[in-house]
Formats: structure tokens, sequence, C-alpha cells
């Protein structure tokens, strides 16, 4: 695993001890790039199954301000830490201990929007919907923010979660990435 594009190209990620994650394939996290970016002017990011943090080091390597990385796993995050000080982009990174759901609520309480947002949680989690209409619900997504599914290839997800738009599905093998778009508060 390694850093595909941008100012941290190349640069190799440790993964999490253990068998209890799976992490993005290069060739699946460049293929997901080349259809959500491929690079950014700024704004922040949410990996909120982060996992390795593979997907939101991606994003802040090809231009994003600012990532927040949320996992259950305590090792996981020691992983995200890890590979975020190893790629020189833990500044721009905050990283919480949190189950997905409570911290979409603690975060609504900033005054923050994402631009890009990363939804990666175990396969058996069948419970995306929830969490898009919850993204939506506290107005943590910008006007337009991309919202990135990764699935297993048989779980057939939603064309539409509120003001959440399917754009694309692609499967990879037994993974699949759905794509949405958040259309709602948009100035007319």
């Amino acid at each position: 695993m390694r850093v595909i594009s941008g100012k941290a190209k190349g640069r190799s990620l440790k993964a999490v001890p253990g068998m209890s994650t799976r992490p993005t394939t290069d060739k699946v996290k460049e293929a997901i790039f080349s259809m959500i970016g491929p690079y950014y002017d700024g704004g922040t990011a949410l990996d909120l199954f982060a996992g390795t943090g593979g997907l939101g080091i991606e994003a802040l390597s090809r231009g994003m301000d600012k990532c927040i990385f949320i996992d259950i796993e305590k090792k996981s995050l020691d992983t995200v830490i890890h590979n975020l000080e190893t790629t020189g982009l833990r500044e721009q990174a905050e990283v919480y201990r949190n189950d997905a759901a409570r911290a979409l609520k603690v975060l609504s309480k900033r005054d923050i929007q994402f631009q890009l947002v990363f939804l990666d949680p175990p396969y058996r989690m069948k419970f995306i919907g929830e969490l898009v209409d919850k993204l939506q619900a506290y107005a943590l997504l910008a006007p337009m923010a991309a919202i990135l599914v990764e699935h297993d290839a048989e779980y057939q997800l939603d064309d539409v979660f509120g003001n959440c738009i399917c754009e694309r599905r692609v499967a990879y093998g037994d993974t699949a990435v759905t794509i949405y778009t958040y259309k709602g508060n948009i100035e007319e």
C-alpha cells in the first residue's frame, strides 16, 4: 500500500495489524480518485471508518486542506497516526476514536462542512443509508459534496438518500464503489 499521487506520492502506508481491517487496494484507490478527483484545491474531508487512513491521506496528498479521521479501533488510529507522520501530513489531520454515528453527532456541534466523505465500513455493516441521512440532517455536507462508499459488490445501495444522488457505481471483484453527490443547500 502506498500513496498514489500528489505531494506524498510513493510513500508506503502501514497496514493495521491483524485481520480486522480490509485496506483499499492501490488499484481501487487509483480508480476512486480518477472518478472523484483527481486533485483538489482545498477543502475538508472526512474518513469515517479510517482503518489505515489510506483514503483520507490520499485526499490530503492530492490537495485537500484537512481531513478528519475517525475509527472505533485503537490499533487503526495508531496506524493512521503512523501513516500521517510517515507522509508528512499529520498537521493537516484530526484523529478521533469514536463510533461512526456518535462521531457525526459530535461533529455537528462544530461549524464544519465536508467536501469529501469516505464511508468504508466493515462489509458486514449495512447501515450506510442511516449515516448518509445523518450527514445531511446534521448539515455536515457542503453543496455538491462527494460521498464515496466502498462496500461488498453483492450489496446494492439505494440510488438516492435524501439529497444525495448516486452518480456512479463500479465493481472491482468483490469490492464495489458507489459515489453520491449531495445536491442540497445549493443557492438558486
